[in-house]
């Protein structure tokens, strides 16, 4: 049994080599064979990190003075939950990690990762290292911040030699360069951020962790291990078809390394080098409409984060990104902005993990995207913006200060929403009506491309499908994503087209998987038809992900809104000669009453509801949720997380082309 599921786990490990090969060119492959002999010489003590004394002064902070006007208590529950050794990783909440924690377990699985070399350790074979997520994320280092933050507002020293101890422990169970955490470049680049927020919130140069011989022992210590981040990163890169939001983390880590700690000979190479390819990448991965190239909403969260974090460390040391950085990361936000409901919902569209690049606000009601406008409605003066934020958080005045808090107060915010609601490059549109106002409806298409470069690792299966709000709450919805790395058939299901709103043929997925982060096919989607700001909007793409079936099969989508009758006709048109099975997806909301009708389902909540009907006879509605074998009607809110949830299915067999209409009336209650 032992050998057959080892042989079942080779088997599996060689399928995905062959495809991640099929993603790769000539260059990229040689590129990999050279970081692979780096790699090996490295494992010999050929080429790692050798500190030299760190010379010169540190950086500036990127806030001159960090404000104190918190509720302080909310930063004291919290780090006093980390002194306790409590901690909350994804699905875990609360649980028992000690303080120190163990660096190397997994908390999840309970595996303990071995200290071999890291370069050559296999972070996807769970029975070695765990659940890798759950591993890496403490190694982040959130909390160091969260104790740093306790400190500034309370001066209480418990704070600050808890910080010490934390990150002497880590130094201690996590040498250079053995086990799981030094594997990935981007952990090493978020650990740097948060290492140097911390920095900052414990005084700097003049913290009085680094007073007398003890302190001063515990600075070398920790600046050594700053530097070897460094020099991990600059050494190893994400590249070719890898050059996505990691390369862009990585960057960042290595430009606030040199930044913070500019106190080596190679620092002024780093800095130059990672502030000019960090610009470019920017500018690269996102769209000139503000679409992260990933297809992946909380990437475009966590890509402006990364912009706007470097943004003003870099301002604060006297280096200034272009203007046409500044404007990307604008525009970024806009459409943020535009498919955010009046509820301050998002859609999940393409993964999502969770993470954060620093955890800056304790407070129960934080909203990343919220806050993201909050802090650029300061940054560029956009009253739209903050009328979508609403407030004035806490990681935003963290981030900016007093200052920036009373030029937030200061706009006026409009009575009525104007988002911009076409983004032809990133493929989105947004029909509705009453944008901002207790009766909106707000339908996001997306027509978008499957995901970035040849594997496009974060998107999802999802070409013509959409969501609908309805007076700030949600209908018609994304389930999310659920998994990464374990789970294959969860992970393989929340990614699929079955769990999306749009049409599956013959029970196929529109692009192929080759892997968890993987695909081998993509579905080439485009629009065909937008107009949008007329009684009767309308919206219509196509792509062409089952012309590789036998019988060819294109599919093209039209979906009106009519403002006057309140109502959708979404018109799915199927071009093909052959008999083909078809299936379309309607996911509601978890907390909304689905009911079957005699003419078609009705999806209800609080403050709206929409009855859907499909006009053709060989095509019956059904009802699924919480199923697993195969997975259908699920929703994933969290990472790690997953709920039932209910979908319609209206499912039949087709015989050559043909048009299937379903009428959708919307109704507020």
């Amino acid at each position: 049994m032992a050998a057959g599921q080892m042989g079942a786990t080779e088997m599996s490990n060689l399928l995905w080599k062959i495809n991640r090969l099929r993603t790769m060119g000539l260059a990229e492959i040689l590129y990999r064979v050279r970081q692979d002999i780096q790699a090996q010489k490295e494992k010999h003590g050929i080429g790692l990190a050798q500190p030299t004394l760190p010379v010169g002064e540190t950086g500036r902070p990127w806030l001159n003075e960090p404000a104190h006007d918190f509720d302080t208590a909310l930063y004291r529950e919290a780090a006093d939950r980390v002194l306790a050794g409590r901690y909350d990783v994804f699905a875990l909440h609360n649980v028992e990690l000690g303080f120190p924690p163990q660096w190397n377990h997994d908390p999840k699985t309970g595996i303990q990762a071995p200290l071999s070399f890291g370069k050559t350790l296999d972070y996807r074979d769970e029975q070695t290292v765990g659940d890798i997520k759950y591993l890496w994320e403490p190694n982040r280092h959130n909390e160091l911040v969260t104790l740093a933050q306790a400190w500034h507002l309370t001066g209480e020293a418990k704070y600050s030699e808890g910080s010490r101890l934390l990150l002497d422990s880590w130094f201690e169970q996590c040498p250079y360069p053995l086990g799981a955490n030094w594997i990935s470049s981007l952990e090493h680049a978020v650990r740097l951020v948060n290492w140097s927020f911390a920095w900052h919130l414990l005084g700097g140069d003049a913290s009085a962790l680094f007073e007398g011989d003890a302190g001063q022992a515990f600075k070398h210590r920790w600046l050594e291990m700053i530097y070897r981040h460094c020099h991990f990163i600059a050494g190893h890169l994400s590249r070719f078809s890898s050059a996505n939001n990691h390369l862009l983390g990585e960057y960042m880590g290595l430009l606030t390394g040199a930044l913070a700690w500019p106190l080596w000979p190679e620092s002024a190479g780093w800095r130059q080098r990672a502030q000019q390819e960090f610009e470019n990448e920017a500018l690269k991965q996102n769209f000139i409409d503000g679409v992260n190239r990933e297809q992946a909403l909380w990437y475009q969260h966590e890509v402006a984060d990364m912009m706007l974090l470097s943004g003003l460390l870099c301002r604060a040391n006297g280096i200034e990104f272009d203007q046409a950085f500044w404007q990307r990361l604008e525009v970024m936000l806009e459409f943020i902005a535009g498919l955010m409901d009046a509820g301050g919902n998002m859609p999940m569209i393409g993964d999502s993990d969770d993470a954060v690049m620093v955890r800056f606000s304790r407070e129960p009601e934080f909203n990343a995207y919220q806050s993201l406008l909050a802090t650029g409605a300061a940054l560029f003066s956009r009253e739209d913006f903050k009328a979508k934020a609403g407030r004035f958080d806490d990681k935003s005045r963290w981030l900016l200060g007093n200052e920036a808090a009373r030029r937030f107060d200061a706009l006026i915010a409009p009575a009525v929403e104007s988002p911009r609601r076409y983004f032809p490059q990133g493929g989105y549109a947004v029909l509705g009506d009453h944008f901002g106002l207790p009766e909106e409806i707000r339908v996001v298409m997306d027509c978008a491309p499957l995901g970035y470069l040849s594997i496009a690792a974060h998107g999802h299966a999802d070409a013509l499908a959409f969501t609908l709000s309805v007076a700030g709450e949600e209908l018609l919805i994304d389930p999310g994503t659920y998994a990464y790395h374990t789970g294959k058939q969860w992970r393989d299901y929340f990614r699929s087209t079955r769990a999306h709103n749009t049409v599956c043929v013959d029970g196929l997925d529109q692009s192929v998987m080759g892997g968890n982060f993987m695909w081998v096919k993509h579905a080439a989607t485009q629009f065909e038809t937008c107009e949008l700001d007329v009684p009767q909007e309308r919206v219509a793409g196509s792509h062409d992900g089952y012309l590789r079936l036998a019988d060819p099969l294109r599919h093209r989508r039209e979906v009106v809104f009519d403002k006057a009758a309140g109502t959708l006709s979404v018109l799915d048109t199927l071009e093909c000669k052959k008999r083909h099975r078809v299936e379309i997806h309607w996911h509601c909301h978890e907390e909304a009453e689905v009911s079957l009708l005699n003419v078609g389902v009705e999806v209800a909540r609080a403050k709206g509801k929409a009855t859907l009907a499909l006009g053709d006879n060989r095509f019956l509605p059904c009802l699924a949720r919480g199923e697993e074998e195969p997975p259908l009607g699920w929703v994933s809110r969290n990472f790690d997380n997953k709920s039932p949830t209910t979908v319609v299915v209206w499912s039949g067999e087709i015989e050559g082309s043909c048009k299937l209409e379903t009428k959708i009336q919307i109704m507020l209650r």
